[in-house]
């Protein structure tokens, strides 16, 4: 009697402990979406970071990817969402971007789907998601992978006067998209593990794209230059690309005020960038648009045939000229015009919200670029008709870092 008493005792205490586990396992697998809620009086920058990760509850999905890849349109929304634990210290958000590095930094320190032998500057942006990681947790397979991506740039391929190449296909070009892709990671790299030693390497990539690609008549600058001038796009007897794309001139500000979070006041070259970023700028202020806040696709051809306002441009402007003035590299004046460039994303380009309280960005070009298969030539037809696409990661990321610097 007293052993049937004891077999079914152990059995009941078996069993719930089998519905324990069972019931566990099934919440684990749970995707992260489910507990998510956007809340109405949220901050912008809550908003779109939740909005991300609802529609994408692991972060290797965002941009509809199916399955991981270490690209930069990943790592521009990780960053603002690293960004934005700072300010918030809400721990999925800390989990979403853990989860996109550990899903492609192995034990070992290789980085799954990285071809660094193609020498692709945009494929450095993700590294700069190692740092704070590294710095928490000192695991050396995080180390290996950054020194992996600053050896990419110690043997990146350079025009003849000592600027990056874009990518290995690319020969002889800088565009301007790359002085995000690479210098902000490599500044942040040699401070952090050099002693700052190659800071005048970081400089001459600014100084070489503003001395070849400004225009002298707007002070904007061209997308994309080459050094050959062999390319069928390039002006023959400049290099420049015929146009300016609002992202472009959107990626070189934000690199600018990137950088400088790291480059000593007292370094030879600081006040130079600080003036680079104030030439831009200035430049830029003249094409905002005046009842919107916002700029257009072709950056100085508003009202132009298909030409409209376009929010990762216009989303970079608002970050770099906020971040900018609140460091004090750009007069005051700058955060009233990121307010109302804010303002125009907030009003003009986020069209409605969903039921679950997401928001969604429209007016975000989803790629341009220069020559490559099929052929890009840079032409004002070849910008407006690129394709769109909402919540685009080059406009949702730059989104986040503006809300934050406004503190909207």
């Amino acid at each position: 009697m007293k052993n049937s008493r004891k077999q079914r005792y152990f059995m009941s205490v078996l069993m719930i402990c089998i519905m324990t586990i069972t019931s566990c396992k099934v919440t684990s697998q749970e995707p992260a979406s489910k507990e998510i809620v956007i809340g109405k009086n949220l901050k912008w920058s809550d908003k779109m970071a939740l909005t991300l990760m609802k529609r994408h509850p692991q972060a290797y999905m965002l941009d509809d990817a199916k399955k991981p890849k270490w690209d930069y349109v990943h790592a521009l929304v990780l960053h603002s969402i690293e960004e934005l634990y700072k300010k918030n210290p809400d721990s999925r958000y800390k989990a979403y971007v853990r989860g996109y590095v550990d899903e492609l930094v192995q034990e070992d320190g290789s980085i799954k789907t990285y071809e660094f032998d193609k020498y692709n500057i945009d494929l450095v942006v993700p590294g700069r998601l190692l740092f704070d990681i590294y710095s928490e947790t000192k695991q050396d397979k995080y180390l290996k992978a950054l020194q992996q991506i600053r050896k990419q740039l110690q043997e990146q391929p350079r025009t003849a006067s000592g600027g990056f190449w874009h990518k290995q296909i690319y020969p002889n070009q800088m565009w301007l998209d790359g002085l995000y892709m690479g210098e902000p990671f490599y500044t942040q790299y040699t401070v952090t593990f050099e002693n700052g030693k190659n800071l005048d390497d970081i400089a001459k990539q600014f100084e070489l794209i503003q001395m070849h690609a400004t225009d002298p008549k707007t002070g904007l600058l061209y997308h994309g230059w080459d050094e050959s001038k062999q390319m069928p796009w390039a002006n023959k007897e400049t290099g420049n690309s015929p146009n300016f794309w609002s992202r472009a001139l959107g990626w070189y500000v934000m690199a600018l005020v990137d950088v400088l979070d790291y480059f000593p006041k007292d370094h030879p070259k600081q006040k130079e960038l600080v003036k680079y970023l104030n030439n831009a700028s200035e430049a830029l202020a003249k094409y905002q648009d005046k009842s919107s806040g916002l700029w257009y696709q072709v950056t100085d051809k508003a009202g132009g045939k298909d030409n409209y306002l376009e929010a990762s441009g216009s989303a970079m402007f608002s970050y770099a000229f906020a971040k900018g003035a609140n460091k004090g590299y750009l007069p005051s004046k700058y955060k009233k015009l990121a307010n109302k460039a804010f303002d125009g994303l907030t009003k003009v380009l986020i069209k409605k919200v969903d039921e679950d309280g997401g928001i969604t960005l429209t007016n975000c070009c989803q790629v341009a670029g220069l020559g490559g298969t099929p052929y890009r030539d840079g032409s004002y037809e070849y910008y407006v008709n690129e394709r769109k696409k909402d919540n685009d990661p080059k406009a949702t990321g730059p989104f986040i870092l503006a809300a934050l610097e406004l503190n909207r």
